[in-house]
This record gives structure tokens, sequence and C-alpha cells, in this order.
């Protein structure tokens, strides 16, 4: 924005006046300055542009904004802090899309805005992008089947294997159950499909691993109740034959879950 007033100093204090922010928070340019006339006096008039310069945090919010906007959300990205770390929130009456499946849109933005804002910088600050309180929800329902599989690997005396989780969500499960006398945890595999392993301390070594991601109900990747899909308006069961009459041997896809490639979440074991 320009300023003008008499002189490039009074330009400036009303610029910083009306945008209230301080000269160090202020990228200032003179366009115009007045010049000196007959007997010291000032002629023509003092121009300025100022321009509020942007925080790390406002850069990274204005990112965000501007990746929800393309993808033609409606949403509005909202800043603050909570325990040391950038939180953007975003509103949205369109939240189950701006979330979506098992929070991989949310983890894809905040991935992007976690580089947007530490890029070039030595000290790394985290930055959580959560919609209507997501993150908190999702790691009750974690830290509630960590304990449950806790139990489930004890009983059987066998390694639960869960399906692939992000870096972020591994830890929560390396973090409920690092107290733990009965197991410990490790995760295995690559991205995106690296998963958490839970390994009983009384372990069978002649057992083979329980998968939980195929066969735990409340978190089988790609499971809709009662096992079947819509196709065209059509259910069909996975192993009988779709509506395009393919065979049962149709190969199953592999969900991609968002793990965070450029550092915006804490290393998991």
């Amino acid at each position: 924005m320009q300023f003008t007033a008499k002189t490039v100093e009074e330009a400036k204090q009303e610029a910083l006046r009306t945008l209230g922010i301080t000269e160090e928070q202020a990228e200032i340019t003179v366009i115009e300055e007045p010049t000196k006339g007959l007997f010291g006096r000032l002629k023509g008039k003092a121009v300025v542009e100022v321009k509020k310069i942007e925080t790390d945090e406002e850069r990274a919010l204005s990112f965000v904004q501007g990746i929800i906007d393309i993808m033609d959300f409606n949403a509005k990205a909202q800043l603050s802090e909570k325990d040391g770390s950038t939180v953007i929130t975003l509103i949205s009456t369109d939240s189950a899309n701006v979330i979506g499946y098992r929070g991989e849109v949310l983890d894809a933005i905040q991935t992007l805005a976690g580089a947007a804002m530490n890029i070039g910088k030595k000290d790394y600050k985290k930055v959580v992008v959560d919609c209507e309180n997501y993150r908190e929800k999702r790691e009750e329902t974690l830290i509630k089947l960590a304990n449950k599989l806790e139990e489930k690997a004890t009983e059987m005396r066998r390694d639960v294997m869960l399906e692939p989780m992000s870096p972020y969500e591994r830890r929560i499960i390396h973090t409920a159950l690092s107290n733990s006398e009965k197991v410990t945890t490790k995760s295995e595999g690559k991205e995106p499909n690296r998963y958490m392993v839970i390994v009983p301390n009384d372990k069978d070594e002649f057992s083979k691993p329980y998968n939980a991601g195929r066969n735990h109900g409340g978190e089988q990747r790609g499971a809709r109740k009662g096992g079947d899909r819509k196709n065209g308006g059509k259910n069909f069961k996975r192993g009988g034959k779709s509506s395009g009459g393919r065979s049962g041997g149709e190969k199953k896809k592999t969900t991609i879950t968002f793990g965070t490639y450029l550092g915006n979440s804490l290393k998991d074991k």
C-alpha cells in the first residue's frame, strides 16, 4: 500500500499506524521524496510503499489457503499455536472431502505446509493441519486400537501387524505402547506402505504374525460393511463377478497413505 505525507518519516508512521505493525515487520520502499526549495521549504510530497513482512507461520497459512482454493474446497484456513506447534485449522462445510480417507488429504496438505514454512530454516517447527478436531479423534481411536492389539498379541504370543500408516500415526502407536511391560513395537516396510508391528515379550518363535490390518474388523483396509462395494449402482462381492464380467481373481488395489517425506513429523522407530 502507498502512503502520502509531507515527509518520508510522516508517511512511514502513517503507514505503520494504519497497518498496525512495527517498522521491523514492514518492508518500506520510498517512491517519492519532497525537495527543498527556497529558504529550505519542502516542495512536493513524500510517497512510500509499505508491505507487511509475513512471518513463517503466516506464509504457511497463505500457502494452505492457496492449496484449498485450488482444490475448490469451501474452506477457510485459521492460524493458532498449540504446544509449540503451528496449527492451521480448516473451517469447512465440506469437511469429509477436506479430511479425506483416514486423513490422507489433511496429511498431504500438512506435509506441504511444513515444507513451505521450514525450507531454508535451521530450526524446525512442526506444522499441524486439522479439521473438525480430526487429529485428536483419530489419536483416541489409534490409542484404543493399540491397547486392544497389545492384549491380542499377548494372548496369542504372536506378532501383530497393523495396516500401513503415516509416520504421524505410527508414532501415536509407538507412544501409546512405549511403557508396556507386555509388548514392544517396531516399524517395517517402506513408505508409503510402512507399517507397525506389535511384538509380545513372551513370543512363540514358531508362530506366524497375525495380520490385524486384514483381520481386524474396525481397521480393515478398504473394507466396507458387509464386504460389498458399489459399482455403477450395483453391489458385487470381492472375489465374485463384477458388473464388467471380470472373475474373482481381481487384483486388490493398494491404499496409498501420505507419509511425511519433507520432514514434517516425528520420526518413528
